[in-house]
């Protein structure tokens, strides 16, 4: 039978992009989607629903000039809303709950040129509001695993593909506009939407619960990334070493350009060993990820 699943958030990247990707891969699922904008959502029936697949949230922080009312917002929308909508969920029979945290409960990237591989072992150490709000949402929707509710925690990194926001699609520009880049050797982990997309289907179809942290196959260097988008143009890019002294620069004074650097060129990445799962869901190469992106 047909798992019917709500999509708790409307107009969200990973919300609409996995709608989509149901309907591309022949609608395993049947999906309905919630607006949270409102309190309204309190009144909606979760009755008959197998899971939610709570997406709704506020990211990409500018955390060096937040006032305190805009962090406020984030503990209210990331964390409170989250509680209150797998409370409802569960008072309802819903017997799966998965929640979109991030990679941004173990703080940020390392500091250009210093190593930041998060292990199985490593606590989560949020840096700012961001991450401390999605870090307070899963201990309070952890308390509600139970037999009969499966509450299942998503962490992955940098999430990019067709449309998406954030840090990819201004390296895309950089990619279409420059014809030099700076050649720095780094390690990040990120997914592609295809791939999440994929592995949240086979989450619902094994109803799971627990902490996954799901990732690309292949780790990304930043300079490596933005040659490969602009070959995706046909265009050439140069990589060069002349402006790795100015990139290091930026990242030891620190400041709003500081921080820029270290989150373009620094190191943040998963053992991979944290991402395997017995069914693949990395369907999708760094390297075809891009071309579908960027076609």
């Amino acid at each position: 039978m047909m798992k019917r699943v709500l999509i708790t958030g409307a107009n969200s990247y990973i919300g609409t992009s996995f709608e989509q990707w149901n309907n591309e891969h022949g609608q395993m699922f049947s999906i309905d989607t919630l607006d949270m904008k409102s309190d309204a959502w309190q009144e909606y029936d979760f009755h008959g629903y197998d899971a939610v697949f709570h997406v709704a949230g506020i990211a990409h922080a500018d955390v060096g000039n937040a006032t305190e009312e805009q962090k406020a917002l984030y503990y209210r929308v990331n964390t409170d809303l989250t509680i209150a909508c797998a409370k409802k969920a569960k008072a309802d029979g819903v017997g799966q709950f998965i929640f979109m945290s991030s990679m941004i409960v173990y703080g940020s990237s390392g500091k250009l040129g210093k190593s930041r591989r998060i292990t199985a072992d490593t606590q989560p150490d949020p840096e700012n509001f961001y991450g401390d709000s999605k870090l307070k949402a899963e201990e309070g929707i952890r308390v509600l695993n139970d037999e009969t509710f499966k509450v299942v925690v998503l962490r992955p990194p940098m999430i990019y593909g067709k449309g998406s926001k954030g840090n990819y699609p201004i390296l895309a520009k950089m990619a279409a506009k420059l014809p030099v880049f700076p050649d720095i050797q780094n390690e990040r982990s990120m997914l592609y939407i295809g791939n999440l997309c994929k592995f949240v289907s086979l989450l619902l179809q094994n109803e799971e619960q627990g902490t996954f942290f799901p990732q690309n196959a292949e780790y990304v260097q930043t300079s490596h990334m933005v040659q490969m988008i602009a070959t995706a143009h046909h265009k050439k890019i140069h990589l060069t070493k002349l402006f790795d002294p100015a990139v290091i620069l930026l990242s030891k004074i620190g400041g709003k350009f500081g921080r820029l650097a270290d989150k373009a060129f620094g190191n943040m990445s998963y053992d991979m060993q944290m991402s395997v799962y017995p069914q693949e869901y990395r369907v999708y190469s760094l390297e075809e990820s891009i071309q579908r992106t960027e076609q």
